[in-house]
């Protein structure tokens, strides 16, 4: 067997299987913490192939090993490549207190509704997204992806950054901070994990599911939904396709350029996707808050003018939304279709707006396709009978950005 011992955070009180071993293999602090028996090879995880290597040729012999890790090795730990490698059958698993759960009871706060995230060894702009998101979240850190990085990506986010540091050791270390504060200190390799909280919301309601909230029941929600002025919001059926075409999830960030009422941003958002709406009129950026608050969503609202506004958002967008028209909706999608890393969609009343949209899709390298779209709702009339009530036809428009081996666009 191979005994898999999670420690740090709460692991076993005793750990018999040690004084048997042929094989230890764990981080540096680890092995340094437990007396090694003598005659045993010590190996100090770094690289994981070579390890496991070792620990193959050990089993091959029928040698006994133990993996040393922190916390509980089953929850982004070592546990899933010693599985791959070496099949479940063969592991005697001890976990200890996963640095997640000690971060939330340090904390003093429930996290069966938190989201739990690892930006160790990753691309980080996925958690950053996901703490946009989501009222609680849980970042597993890693070198590149720690506290300075997420507070400085989160700047001006109404959030409070959690970071614990050494749980379960002598130096344990746990610090309430604002993003801005995060983003200008050095924290050392010491990390464990960093909770990121809204604080008005890190009190959710009771769950029945853990982890991500559940997905909603539907989306396309009528306009009875959402706040708005004289029927200026994308209709249902329009949103239903432009939702297909930018596809939002979770630790992705969307754009709602001339978000108007906000309804393709709030539904973007209870998708679970980190999403920012861009809106000239001051009374739309107060429409699409107030949107966003009645559906439980978190929407970043950004008062200001495309293509101008787009200069300050920051990040690069996975999907982009541009609504409205106007003689700037050409250099508004040319500037959205720039930045954009997967799909824009382009929505449009007027004809002579569709060629200017569609040839900056194409510029920009977008493989571009659309459609027109014309339907009939159902309406009453008197005496009990029903007739179609045609809405007014709009363009769509999206364009997508091929992979790097792909060659060619729409033309």
């Amino acid at each position: 067997m191979i005994t898999v011992v999670g420690t740090g955070t709460g692991g076993p009180a005793g750990l018999p299987e040690l004084d048997k071993a042929a094989l230890v293999v764990g981080g540096g602090r680890h092995l340094d913490a437990v007396e090694v028996p003598e005659g045993a090879e010590r190996v100090v995880l770094g690289p994981l192939a070579p390890a496991l290597d070792t620990v193959a040729a050990y089993v091959a012999e029928g040698r006994p090993v133990v993996v040393l890790a922190s916390g509980d090795p089953g929850f982004f730990g070592i546990v899933r490549a010693l599985a791959e490698r070496f099949g479940s059958g063969l592991l005697d698993v001890r976990p200890g207190v996963s640095s997640v759960a000690a971060a939330f009871a340090r904390a003093g706060l429930p996290w069966d509704d938190a989201v739990v995230v690892s930006a160790h060894g990753r691309d980080p702009r996925t958690a950053v997204n996901v703490c946009r998101a989501y009222p609680k979240v849980a970042v597993l850190t890693g070198p590149g992806a720690g506290p300075a990085e997420l507070g400085a990506a989160l700047r001006g986010e109404r959030r409070v950054l959690v970071v614990a540091s050494a749980l379960g050791s002598a130096g344990e270390s746990v610090e309430r901070v604002t993003p801005e504060e995060a983003a200008g200190r050095d924290w050392g390799p010491a990390v464990s994990v960093v909770l990121c909280l809204d604080e008005a919301r890190a009190l959710g309601p009771v769950r029945t599911v853990a982890g991500l909230p559940e997905r909603p029941a539907g989306w396309a929600l009528p306009e009875a939904e959402f706040t708005h002025r004289d029927s200026m919001i994308t209709k249902f059926e329009v949103r239903a396709l432009a939702l297909a075409r930018l596809g939002p999830r979770p630790g992705d960030l969307v754009w709602d350029v001339g978000a108007g009422s906000g309804s393709v941003a709030v539904e973007c958002a209870r998708l679970g996707a980190a999403v920012v709406a861009v809106e000239r009129d001051a009374d739309g950026v107060e429409r699409v808050r107030a949107n966003a608050d009645a559906h439980g969503v978190g929407v970043r609202v950004v008062h200001g003018e495309a293509p101008g506004a787009l200069d300050a958002l920051g990040d690069d967008p996975d999907a982009v939304f541009v609504g409205g028209g106007g003689r700037e909706l050409p250099a508004v999608v040319a500037a959205c279709a720039r930045r954009a890393r997967r799909t824009v969609v382009v929505a449009m009343a007027a004809l002579d707006r569709v060629p200017a949209a569609r040839a900056a899709l194409t510029d920009a390298g977008l493989a571009c396709d659309g459609v027109l779209m014309q339907s009939s709702r159902l309406a009453p009339l008197p005496g009990d009978v029903t007739r179609l009530a045609a809405t007014n036809p709009v363009f769509l428009l999206w364009g997508v950005r091929p992979p790097a081996h792909s060659e060619g666009v729409c033309e």
